[in-house]
Formats: C-alpha cells, structure tokens, sequence
C-alpha cells in the first residue's frame, strides 16, 4: 500500500523572538555574498513596516505584524535570496514568481536589485495584507 501523502497543514508559523538579535545571528549564516543583500534587505523591511515581530525557522527569517500574522520570509541559497511575500498573491500586481497558494516572490542576486521602485512597493503592500498565521 503506497504512504498517503501529506500536506503542509501540520506546518507551525514560528514564535515571535524576543528582539532582532536571532535575525542579525541568521545574516552571520548567510554565504559572504549574500550577507550584504540580507542585510540590505532587513534594513528596507524594518524601515518600511513598523512594528515587526522577528523569527527564524527552517534557517529562514520572518518578518510580521501582531494583527496580519507573518508577512515576509527571507530565504537565501547559494546565488541568491527569495523575498517571499506569505500573502503576494493577494497584491494589487503580484511578484513574478510561485503560482501555488497565496505566496508569491523574487529572487534578489545583487544589492542593487534591492532598491528597485517595485520591491519597495510590495514590501509596503506585505505590511497591510494578511500573511500566514
């Protein structure tokens, strides 16, 4: 008898940390290449939400708010970093990339893709739609 497949139901958002300090031990993980993007990253994502809650799970850092649940998900890889938006889908003009649930992303190669106009709008979208709780 074949197993019976499994969703992702079972799957627990992570706990809020106490502070920033588990996201700043997260960026030291990161490859050297990469460092500079993540950093870049979390300083764009702090100054444009107030009132962050911080997580690390599954070597990825979270960022959320208390009413909206988690919004954003930093995951990198060895080329690059995915901003995931836990609730892009539900955009006015949604990220590129992931076609399954409400997530959507992009992935950033370089510091300066951080800067871009669009970027900074759906960072600022994350922070008024709902993520995954």
């Amino acid at each position: 008898m074949p197993k019976q497949i499994k969703g992702n139901a079972s799957r627990k958002p992570p706990e809020p940390a106490a502070g920033h300090s588990d996201i700043d031990c997260w960026f030291d993980r990161q490859v050297p290449h990469l460092q500079p993007i993540v950093r870049r990253l979390d300083e764009l994502i702090r100054a444009t939400i107030p009132g962050l809650q911080y997580a690390v799970k599954w070597k990825r850092s979270y960022y959320g708010l208390a009413d909206l649940g988690w919004v954003i998900e930093l995951a990198a890889y060895d080329v690059s970093v995915n901003v995931v938006f836990l609730g892009g889908a539900d955009f006015g003009s949604p990220p590129p990339l992931g076609t399954t649930g409400r997530t959507r992303y992009v992935k950033v190669t370089i510091v300066d893709d951080v800067d871009t106009p669009e970027l900074q709008g759906w960072i600022k979208e994350a922070g008024k739609t709902p993520g995954w709780r």
